[in-house]
């Protein structure tokens, strides 16, 4: 599985979701919106984020950290 998080700086819920992933054996790539242009990134994929951290496993939209747990307990 390809995990893809995008995130901010001082986001609880976004550290919160990687070590999630971590706990689960898994690695993921973190895209933080707040450096760069990368904001234009996550807007190609998802026009309406407003919150953070927004997951994509394999490219599809997962939601956010509580759509990534319940994802996990299914």
């Amino acid at each position: 599985m390809k995990f893809l998080i995008f995130t901010k700086y001082r986001c609880s819920y976004c550290d919160r979701a990687k070590t999630l992933i971590e706990q689960k054996g898994f690695e993921y790539e973190s895209i933080n919106i707040e450096e760069d242009n990368n904001i234009e990134i996550l807007l190609e994929k998802n026009k309406y984020a407003r919150t953070m951290p927004q997951i994509f496993i394999n490219d599809k939209l997962i939601g956010g950290y509580t759509d990534l747990v319940k994802y996990f307990e299914e």
